[in-house]
């Protein structure tokens, strides 16, 4: 699965270039570009709520698999339309509204199986490995983008779009089942409930939430890059551009040993999304795109940080029965917040210019992190070798590797493929 992701990841991201590109050719704006965002969001909102149920409630292993081959027919219908004498603008919106609301299905049943298989003390590691496969497409995907786009046009990045998914859907057949958790039930609006209660009664879990959410919003220019670069008279970089935040995240990853010695993770958080934000807010700032692009590596090494102990807090004290529903609130933390940054940066752009959207983005982020860690004591506090919640997981995994399975999990069979990691 690791290297399916790593697959698909990369199509995605020739995809994720290819597309707020075409809708600048065909209408020249910067709203329309930022209203992407606008038409993700609620189907991944709905979507992102029940794949958490749904993670809870069925084998995750066939959740992704047809999840996944869904995917690839929007990379098809995407391909089909850019081969259009006159391609339309409504199937780019469509297509991603419909791919936002399988990645919300998908992303739970993908986040839940982490610490199902993990040891409890390697999470952070594992965050760490899952974001490398990431950032290998996300760097990978980008920079051949840039080329790819200036010379062939974006009718060959759907095409190799769609390969990929192709790919990643043969591997992902061979992956073990994951079936759900002896207490499992099937998915309901009480349940997607229950998680929400669990969320609310852990107010460092809404902290991390809360922070990742500000952070997005105001400091993810992503939509405004082609902008950005026709005005730094340097349309060859948006490739580079969209490649610098994952290059800088990569970094991070490569040298992340570190991570696992870090037990006030809340602080982290705070401090990194803080960092994020003046990296935008620099990278706003400056003429040259050498320095905007140096800017942008280290805003992506911020929000690698951040990201990591996101997901090791989440991890270490999320107990396995709800983990995919709190799965599908975190992917509205870490989703939602981007798309909405989309929207705010491309409105923002045609008030007041490029620039300023994205200098001010930066700051408002910064402000705002800054209030929330005044606000969240329970967050800044947050310990995890001392935390309630981390060492009743410590002691239910322990308890579970006794009776040879994972926190109420079906035991693994020793000769099947390798589940997801």
């Amino acid at each position: 699965m690791w290297c399916a992701g790593a697959i698909t990841v990369f199509g995605s991201f020739l995809t994720f270039v290819a597309l707020p590109l075409q809708l600048k050719e065909l209408t020249g704006s910067t709203l329309a570009v930022g209203a992407l965002g606008a038409v993700e969001l609620v189907p991944l909102i709905v979507f992102g709520l029940y794949g958490g149920a749904l993670a809870d409630a069925m084998d995750r292993r066939r959740l992704i698999l047809w999840t996944e081959s869904a995917l690839g027919v929007i990379a098809v219908v995407l391909l089909l339309n850019s081969l259009l004498p006159h391609p339309l603008v409504w199937p780019l919106y469509a297509t991603a509204a419909v791919s936002s609301a399988l990645t919300g299905i998908q992303r739970p049943a993908l986040d839940a199986i982490v610490p199902r298989i993990v040891p409890h003390d390697q999470l952070a590691a594992a965050a760490a490995l899952n974001a490398l496969r990431w950032q290998i497409g996300a760097v990978a995907g980008p920079a051949l983008a840039g080329g790819l786009l200036a010379y062939a046009g974006v009718t060959w990045a759907y095409a190799i779009d769609a390969a990929t998914y192709g790919i990643s859907v043969l591997l992902a057949v061979r992956l073990a089942p994951q079936p759900a958790s002896h207490e499992a039930r099937k998915p309901s609006l009480r349940g997607i409930a229950e998680g929400a209660r669990f969320a609310w009664s852990r107010k460092e879990l809404l902290g991390t939430y809360a922070i990742d959410l500000t952070a997005m919003l105001f400091a993810f220019p992503l939509a405004v890059f082609p902008f950005l670069a026709e005005d730094l008279h340097a349309p060859w970089a948006l490739g580079l551009m969209y490649a610098a935040l994952p290059a800088g995240s990569l970094v991070v990853s490569l040298t992340s040993g570190w991570t696992s010695r870090v037990h006030r993770q809340g602080r982290a958080i705070a401090l990194a999304a803080a960092g994020w934000g003046l990296a935008i807010t620099a990278a706003g700032l400056l003429h040259d795109v050498w320095l905007v692009l140096l800017c942008l590596t280290l805003a992506g090494s911020c929000d690698m940080i951040s990201g990591i102990f996101r997901s090791a807090l989440w991890n270490q004290t999320i107990p396995d029965e709800l983990r995919g529903r709190l799965a599908g609130i975190e992917l509205l933390s870490y989703s939602a917040g981007p798309q909405l940054g989309q929207v705010r940066a491309g409105g923002m752009a045609a008030l007041t210019g490029v620039r300023a959207s994205v200098t001010a983005g930066g700051l408002l982020c910064f402000a705002g992190v800054a209030l929330l860690a005044l606000g969240l004591p329970k967050l800044m506090a947050y310990d995890s070798r001392t935390d309630e919640h981390a060492r009743r997981m410590r002691e239910r995994r322990a308890a579970g590797n006794g009776r040879g399975d994972r926190d109420g999990a079906a035991p693994q069979d020793p000769g099947a493929a390798p589940a997801v990691a």
